[in-house]
């Protein structure tokens, strides 16, 4: 625990496997005071996902008070990655943004406080966070007061559209594509979808049904074979609930004749809706466009809610561009710590790494078009 000014400002990190206990409170409302926060540092997603991917005495949850309120959280991993010790955070790579939470009002001094009090826990060379969203905290306040070396590169690629009607998001589409959507929009109503809202005291049953349709989606072209994993199933039962009752999470089912068709996870942070997941039945594609009847209820929620972005985070498949939506190219944010020359190794690999890559694409371009064949046959694995 370190002490600053008179106790109006404590710093300590968590190192225990249980460090999350007892913080859900204090966690929520400081997430509800972070502007920048995103479903992906809720509470309860983070602490599913440690209890389901946990790695033994590799826990580490930096926080800091100020006059004994929560302000700064950061939760971390501590893992061996190419001759360092890195501190990585929650979600791997089920987490399509990952950041620390600061308080909007203290943003700055509490950014100061949490890099000290980092620097003041052993054992770690870098700081690793692999997908920070423009505008995040990791890329702003936490950036401009770190004192050692540090970089930040491109990665993953987010599409966003912002919050509106269905009926405005139409009208602004080209004239071939807005044709297009109102034809599949009008064969929608013809179809007669019962659309309700999961409750969450139904999350359980309704996780499941969302995942074997899932999996009934996928099945024989691949997909993403950790969505049917029952680790994941666990993880995503337990987040779901808890964000349901919390107002961070929206599940919709869509039903023809009362028949279970379609399920939707949207996850929902201080500024966007996100749908992350979702399931189809295979028949369900001969009667209508599952994409335009997802986006039908994705982009009105957030327009109801308030929020100023719809999400269809990570991912740049090129069916998402009927929609025209913008970019949003997340960071790959890496900071070592001072003079220690691991930390600043790791930090150069990572970027060299990330320059071979794009060197890859730009002068390879091919490779990219065979990935986007590909995945026009798939589709998309959420």
């Amino acid at each position: 625990m370190i002490t600053v000014d008179r106790d109006l400002w404590t710093a300590e990190t968590r190192r225990g496997d249980n460090g999350l206990a007892g913080l859900r409170d204090d966690w929520d409302d400081l997430y509800a005071r972070c502007a920048s926060a995103t479903p992906f540092q809720a509470y309860a997603w983070l602490e599913s996902w440690w209890r389901t991917y946990a790695q033994p005495g590799a826990l580490r949850v930096t926080l800091v008070r100020h006059e004994g309120r929560l302000v700064a959280a950061a939760p971390f991993v501590l893992s061996r990655r190419t001759g360092a010790t890195v501190l990585t955070p929650f979600g791997g790579a089920l987490a399509d943004f990952t950041d620390v939470l600061l308080a909007d009002d203290v943003a700055r001094p509490a950014a100061r406080i949490l890099a000290r009090a980092l620097l003041l826990d052993p054992g770690w060379d870098a700081v690793d966070l692999p997908e920070s969203r423009p505008g995040a905290a990791t890329g702003g306040a936490l950036w401009t007061t770190w004192p050692g070396r540090r970089w930040r590169m491109p990665a993953s690629l987010c599409f966003e559209l912002p919050a509106m009607p269905m009926d405005d998001l139409v009208r602004s589409l080209p004239a071939k594509t807005r044709k297009t959507v109102r034809r599949r929009l009008n064969q929608l109503a013809r179809t007669d979808v019962d659309v309700r809202e999961v409750t969450p005291g139904r999350a359980a049953p309704a996780v499941a049904e969302l995942l074997r349709l899932h999996e009934l989606q996928w099945r024989g072209r691949g997909g993403n074979e950790h969505h049917l994993s029952p680790a994941f199933a666990g993880h995503l039962t337990r987040s779901v609930a808890a964000m349901l009752a919390r107002g961070q999470a929206a599940l919709l089912e869509y039903r023809i004749d009362g028949r279970l068709m379609c399920s939707s996870l949207m996850l929902i942070g201080r500024d966007l809706v996100g749908g992350y997941l979702y399931g189809a039945d295979p028949e369900l594609r001969d009667r209508v466009d599952v994409s335009t009847m997802l986006m039908n209820d994705t982009l009105p929620l957030a327009h109801r809610l308030g929020l100023p972005t719809m999400s269809m985070l990570r991912g740049d498949e090129p069916y998402k561009l009927r929609w025209q939506p913008r970019q949003a190219r997340n960071e790959r944010i890496v900071l070592a710590r001072p003079r220690r020359l691991r930390g600043i190794a790791y930090g150069l690999r990572v970027r060299a790494w990330r320059t071979a890559v794009h060197t890859v694409k730009e002068h390879a371009p091919w490779l990219r078009t065979v990935r986007n064949r590909a995945r026009r046959g798939l589709g998309s694995s959420r």
